[in-house]
């Protein structure tokens, strides 16, 4: 398993989670890893519709006491 950078986005409430994980990984190569925590419960909706829109890989999605994470991998550059 590659190294991931971690995002805490514990606190945000909708649409900020997915804003911020968009921004963060636009300022990532593809293929790099980004490990985010967050609060929001519609972050079990949105996180993964964001991937599968902007053409990510989801590889890991988790519920935790306290909200969810997520393991994303930054997928290619669009043509």
């Amino acid at each position: 398993m590659t190294d991931a950078a971690f995002y805490d986005l514990k606190g945000l409430k909708c649409p900020l989670p997915v804003l911020k994980t968009r921004r963060r990984l636009a300022d990532m190569k593809p293929g790099e890893e980004l490990l985010i925590e967050t609060s929001d419960p519609l972050a079990g909706i949105d996180i993964p519709h964001f991937c599968h829109e902007d053409g990510h890989d989801l590889l890991v999605q988790e519920r935790l006491d306290s909200g969810h994470r997520f393991r994303i991998r930054k997928g290619p550059a669009p043509a």
